[in-house]
């Protein structure tokens, strides 16, 4: 019996008690275990563990918002930014933006300097966003393509730990999970940044933002 076959004939023995007409929504799965290894202040671990990985965190108050984007793509030297459909208006200071409607293709995504997003939630332990393409975040290739991507993350969304996370985003919408900018190593472990995705990542982080101030 090869290795295949012997793993299905462990798991067929395992199920020989199921009974036939029993559905896996039937059984309740108990999840005592432990959710979270967050401690202190979730922004602040999150902006810890997200540098760690290389980004770049800034706060904001709702209302110093458009002056800190403003600053931030400045120093970046950032003029060509597209900001996709949903990104609240409010929240934008005052410069030319691209919007990817039409739907801009990959060349011209390449030629832009950055894109400008907000976020679905994201992961204090990990210093991880993640985002699932919902207003204001566009398609997956809006923040693969160009070399440099600016979210914008309202601290209330900031989760514990995974478990947390996974809670309170739509497994059904396309996720993605960026933890710093882009980069990968080669069998000798030298780093490359911006192979499959942005070489350079900005966060603001936004304090004691209400509902009103994300419409």
């Amino acid at each position: 019996m090869n290795t295949r076959l012997e793993t299905l004939a462990r798991i067929r023995a395992a199920l020989a008690d199921v009974p036939a007409d029993e559905r896996p929504e039937d059984v309740p799965v108990p999840r005592s275990y432990h959710r979270s290894h967050a401690h202190g202040d979730l922004a602040d671990l999150f902006d810890r563990r997200a540098t760690d990985y290389r980004a770049t965190v800034l706060r904001s108050t709702p209302e110093s918002l458009p002056d800190t984007i403003g600053t931030t793509l400045a120093t970046r030297d950032a003029t060509k930014v597209v900001v996709p459909e949903g990104f609240p208006a409010h929240w934008l200071p005052d410069l030319p933006w691209t919007a990817d409607r039409p739907a801009l293709t990959v060349p011209e995504l390449d030629a832009l300097d950055g894109v400008l997003t907000t976020a679905a939630a994201a992961i204090a332990v990990t210093g991880t966003l993640v985002l699932d393409a919902g207003p204001g975040q566009g398609r997956r290739a809006l923040t693969l393509v160009p070399d440099y991507h600016l979210c914008i993350l309202r601290a209330s969304q900031i989760a514990a730990d995974v478990p947390d996370a996974l809670a309170v985003l739509d497994p059904t919408r396309p996720l993605t999970f960026i933890s710093g900018p882009s980069a990968t190593s080669d069998i000798e472990l030298n780093r490359v940044e911006g192979v499959h995705g942005p070489r350079t990542l900005d966060v603001i982080i936004v304090d004691d933002c209400t509902e009103e101030d994300t419409q």
